[in-house]
């Protein structure tokens, strides 16, 4: 999975290059993962170590090392935006011109992705008419550039040149690149992946579930500015951006996390495989194989969704709760009886027979609410279907 998405930030020589440093942290808290490549001059403000150690990812600025490994290609094949901030009056220049006489400039000129400046100068350097000429140029060649804002500058002088404030900035950066804001102040706790319940410490009782969409899910939130708690049973995932992941084994470990958290919540996401049985009498040692039958005596688990939907739980009635149904073939009258019976708000159900889902990039399925089906959503890439799930449960939080 691509998500959160990857961007470069480009930072340029200029006193404001120390901002920056704030807005990298804000763009993190939005699930955004960043490279930064600094100018060789920037580095006379904000030094590599800096960089690195809020990123978490290796600067490089010179153009001239690590040359086998083409750095300026692959981060451009290997980001989805450049947002360049600050970006001075010779940097705009350079653009313009099309030179490319170090990594950022070389690396813009071999992106094809959207590329976003945010100029921060002294007011005469901005109203030049060849600054104006470039950043024209630029514009037309697609281009996003935000106007610096109005204010005192490092000279002392009063004037248009001032680098924007980061919130300015990031909503820019979010239009600019077709991305929402839509969930910003609002809490989502998300479960994901697949319960185990244990026989003996080797066994257990399982399923498929590789909790890939319940991630993309998070990512997908997570950009969108909504603070994102994510309980994961038994995955294999790099841990997303920006998100608080509760690691848990078992249905009742889930459940206690679930029931703990719950209350704050103005959205909850349930789309983990939770085993509906476990082991009465698990062995606390491994179990020997001796010729004979071995039989196992299953209890139900609790249902986690029908009991966190609870009309009279506190606070439910200010949430949004939708659940996820993964069965073997496609009933919707059945889907609309399921979510009645659980007290859920909505119901993402998916056919796990005919379509590949479990461990696969891919999903697809039918989104329900009380009325009927509120959409139905075709086999598409997870991290797509997460957007278009947002995209219609967001409407609701309002």
């Amino acid at each position: 999975m691509r998500s959160p998405r990857k961007i470069i930030l480009g930072v340029s020589g200029g006193i404001a290059a120390y901002k920056s440093a704030e807005l990298l942290r804000r763009l993190q808290d939005r699930g955004f993962e960043i490279t930064v490549i600094p100018t060789p001059a920037s580095l006379n403000f904000v030094g590599v170590a800096t960089w690195e150690g809020l990123s978490g990812n290796p600067v490089q600025s010179d153009l001239w090392q690590n040359i086998s490994q083409v750095p300026h290609v692959n981060l451009a094949k290997n980001n989805d935006a450049i947002l360049i901030a600050p970006a001075t009056a010779d940097l705009i220049a350079k653009l313009a011109m099309g030179r490319a006489d170090d990594l950022l400039t070389t690396t813009v000129l071999s992106a094809d992705v959207p590329k976003i400046l945010v100029p921060a100068m002294h007011p005469n350097m901005w109203l030049n008419p060849a600054t104006q000429a470039n950043v024209k140029l630029l514009k037309e060649r697609g281009f996003y550039i935000l106007e610096p804002s109005v204010g005192p500058l490092t000279s002392g002088d009063t004037g248009i040149g001032r680098f924007p404030e980061s919130f300015e900035i990031i909503d820019f950066f979010l239009t600019s690149i077709g991305s929402k804001s839509d969930l910003l102040g609002k809490k989502v706790l998300i479960t994901a992946g697949g319960t185990r319940e244990e026989i003996d410490p080797v066994r257990f009782i399982g399923n498929r579930s590789s909790g890939k969409q319940g991630y993309a899910l998070a990512n997908a939130a997570a950009a969108r500015g909504a603070t994102v708690v994510l309980i994961s049973a038994n995955v294999s995932l790099e841990d997303p951006i920006g998100v608080e992941v509760i690691k848990v084994n078992t249905a009742l470990e889930m459940g206690d996390k679930l029931f703990e958290l719950a209350r704050d919540q103005d959205l909850i996401m349930m789309s983990a495989a939770v085993s509906d049985f476990r082991v009465a009498d698990r062995s606390e040692s491994k179990i020997k194989r001796d010729g004979s039958q071995l039989k196992l005596e299953l209890i139900e688990n609790p249902d986690l969704i029908a009991t966190i939907a609870l009309k009279d739980r506190p606070n439910r009635q200010n949430q949004t709760i939708m659940a996820f149904a993964a069965e073997t073939s496609i009933s919707i009258d059945q889907a609309k009886a399921k979510l009645l019976r659980k007290g859920v708000d909505l119901l993402f159900l998916n056919d796990v027979l005919n379509q590949d889902v479990f461990g696969s990039e891919s999903n697809g399925g039918y989104l329900l609410d009380s009325a009927g089906v509120i959409a139905q959503l075709p086999y598409q890439s997870k991290d797509t279907l997460a957007e278009h799930l947002l995209d219609l449960v967001v409407k609701r939080l309002d």
